[in-house]
């Protein structure tokens, strides 16, 4: 059985992962009306990575015994400056997530629950690619600057990085 106050982080932590996914849907569609198809893409199957993020954590809990619980998602922004601010955007979102994982793993230590410690594991590795891969793409974008032509190949790029791939319906 699931320990109640492990519920409740990862029950906060499925409504994190559904407000990710939201905001980063807000800036696909933003990119997209905005001529970057390749930051679109990528956008869009981070979107969807963050979707199967949760359903991964609800599958969880259900299946430890819980009840996961379908939250309500924030209304994420919708104008954004330009695609460095969303990129800005979106690594200070990424922290934001790395700490609420954190704060369930820490649950989990207080708690004793070393099965769901463990299963976090995995969020804890992925937080750390999705941080080193906003750092690239905002190192990549401060090289840029101005420069619209290199936007153009820029944009053409980011389509192939991780994430922009479909996601196939499975989390990683």
């Amino acid at each position: 059985m699931l320990n109640k106050k492990v519920e409740k982080a990862l029950n906060d932590q499925i409504k994190v992962e559904a407000d990710s996914s939201h905001a980063y849907l807000a800036m696909a569609s933003w990119a997209e009306i905005n001529g970057y198809p390749g930051a679109s893409a990528f956008l869009y199957a981070h979107s969807d990575e963050e979707r199967m993020h949760m359903l991964k954590l609800i599958k969880f809990v259900n299946d430890r015994g819980g009840k996961a619980i379908i939250p309500s998602v924030s209304e994420p922004g919708k104008d954004f400056k330009n695609l460095k601010n969303i990129f800005d955007l979106l690594l200070s979102h990424e922290h934001n997530v790395t700490a609420a994982i954190n704060n369930v793993v820490d649950v989990c230590l207080k708690e004793k629950d070393y099965t769901t410690h463990n299963f976090m594991q995995w969020y804890v590795s992925e937080q750390i690619e999705e941080e080193t891969l906003a750092h690239h793409i905002i190192d990549q974008l401060n090289l840029i600057g101005n420069d619209k032509g290199a936007l153009y190949f820029f944009d053409r790029d980011v389509a192939n990085m991780k994430g922009a791939a479909p996601s196939g319906g499975q989390a990683k």
